[in-house]
């Protein structure tokens, strides 16, 4: 709770600094992160309204109150206020806001009819994006975030140490991929996020998910999983493997692509800007002759989202600062044939960067 509190004063802060009157806050990672509050997305309307001066409250609705109370949030001694169905939750708010108010921010995430609603109840009054305060706050962890980041990466590990159980040839990449989410739950996780199952040429399609495809001898196969834990924070982690004896121009790349994001691991360090980190696998890539082929950006940030800041991309002369926890995925993708991808979460330490995904790197070759 301690560290909730200290949140909640520092976004009450960065408020009143960006010039704002009010920070209105819906369910969402934004309001887990200020409250510990995990609130059901309904049409009806919850909302922490954190002002730049006084004392921030949160609306619910009237059958929710119960459950908001029973949450963290309800240790924060905080002021936890019900409506009823036909009550008007935002001229409720926007009464009790300053009477002058004239700029406020909604969290980026905040479904555009509250946001319309808000503008109706506040006419006079000049909307904005929470995004541009909490980032600033989310986006650095603190020691507790770290911990909780290293359990989630300890429990996706987990999970790719069990891959060989379920990637037989002769199976299809919805069947493995069924195996896969019933292990990400087994490891520890709360919630599965995402499975990525793409073998022999679906490899080449860096969000191609699974298909109805049977996996061949011979197929690398791109395996990109993540989950939720207990904690709130999320996992996520990608290795390539290869059923039996992949092609030798897969090898090739393969080790290309290897040295890239080992380069980038040990790279990582404060003051070294995202876009300075994105060129270092970059650079390797492109030498190699596959430059074309990696069409994405290294890597996204990673919290109680799976992506947020920083991204790892150029044209971002961000400078990575200790606390900043993002993953380092550089991928080469050849239409039509195959692809790779090796992802890992690192943070920005003190002193350089730490890797939290403890799994091998190097292609793992399994029977085929």
């Amino acid at each position: 709770m301690d560290e909730i509190k200290r949140r909640l004063a520092a976004a009450q802060k960065a408020t009143g600094d960006a010039g704002l009157e009010a920070l209105l806050v819906a369910p969402g990672a934004d309001l887990r992160y200020l409250t510990g509050y995990q609130a059901l997305p309904l049409e009806r309307l919850t909302c922490l309204v954190l002002p730049a001066e006084g004392d921030p409250f949160l609306v619910v609705p009237l059958l929710e109150q119960a459950a908001a109370q029973a949450s963290p949030a309800g240790a924060l001694d905080i002021e936890i206020t019900g409506f009823g169905e036909t009550d008007d939750a935002y001229e409720l708010i926007a009464r009790r806001l300053p009477p002058r108010t004239r700029r406020f921010a909604v969290d980026n995430h905040m479904w555009a009819e509250k946001l319309l609603a808000f503008q109706a109840a506040l006419p006079d009054a000049q909307a904005g994006l929470a995004g541009d305060v909490l980032l600033e706050l989310r986006m650095r962890k603190s020691p507790q975030e770290v911990e909780a980041l290293r359990r989630a990466a300890a429990a996706i590990d987990r999970v790719h140490r069990r891959i060989g159980e379920w990637l037989i040839p002769g199976r299809t990449e919805a069947e493995v991929a069924k195996d896969i989410a019933d292990g990400i739950l087994a490891a520890g996780h709360t919630t599965v996020d995402f499975v990525i199952v793409g073998s022999g040429p679906n490899g080449a399609s860096p969000h191609h998910e699974v298909s109805d495809r049977v996996i061949r001898s011979g197929d690398p196969v791109v395996v990109d999983i993540g989950g939720t834990t207990p904690d709130g924070y999320c996992s996520d982690s990608t290795r390539t493997y290869a059923v039996g004896e992949p092609p030798a121009a897969f090898r090739e790349l393969y080790e290309v692509l290897l040295r890239a994001q080992t380069a980038q691991t040990e790279a990582v360090r404060p003051g070294l800007t995202a876009e300075e980190l994105d060129a270092v696998g970059r650079d390797i890539i492109t030498g190699a002759g596959y430059g074309e082929h990696f069409i994405h950006r290294t890597g996204h940030g990673i919290g109680m989202e799976t992506h947020e800041e920083p991204y790892i991309v150029a044209g971002s002369a961000r400078p990575l600062e200790p606390g900043m926890a993002f993953s380092v995925e550089p991928g080469i993708y050849l239409p039509g044939r195959f692809g790779a991808r090796i992802e890992d979460i690192a943070v920005c330490t003190e002193t350089g960067g730490e890797r939290l995904n403890l799994t091998g790197r190097d292609l793992v070759v399994l029977p085929g």
